[in-house]
């Protein structure tokens, strides 16, 4: 399960991806933009190989996500998605592993909710 002590979004992690950009914020703002896009599909592929009991698909959107998550700062996602593609790894599906993917779905609930608002602020900024 996520750390709930954490943050949703670490903006820290978002302005050192601006400053290695070169001050780049529309860079960015694209790349949040592709990811807000791309989670809702891992998560169906998580879901699916749950549902399946294909701990082998499990690893690739669980990777995915855990990946791309922690690179934009969204750790808590990024730490149960990690919990996931280690459960894929195993071999085998834990009981843990549709509660895991349930948490998933809520953390991504929060990291949408807060882009959104980052988005947001940067477009007033």
């Amino acid at each position: 399960m996520p750390d709930a002590e954490a943050p949703v979004l670490d903006e820290s992690v978002l302005t050192e991806l601006k400053e290695t950009t070169g001050d780049d914020p529309a860079f960015v703002r694209e790349l949040v933009e592709t990811y807000l896009g791309d989670v809702p599909g891992q998560l169906e592929g998580i879901e699916a190989a749950i549902a399946a009991n294909d701990a082998e698909a499990l690893i690739r959107p669980a990777h995915t996500l855990k990946s791309s998550s922690a690179t934009l700062g969204a750790m808590r996602l990024a730490e149960v998605s990690r919990t996931l593609e280690m459960t894929g790894r195993s071999g085998t599906l834990d009981a843990g592993a549709p509660a895991n993917a349930k948490a998933a779905r809520a953390e991504w609930q929060s990291v949408a909710a807060a882009f959104s608002a980052w988005i947001a602020g940067e477009q007033r900024g």
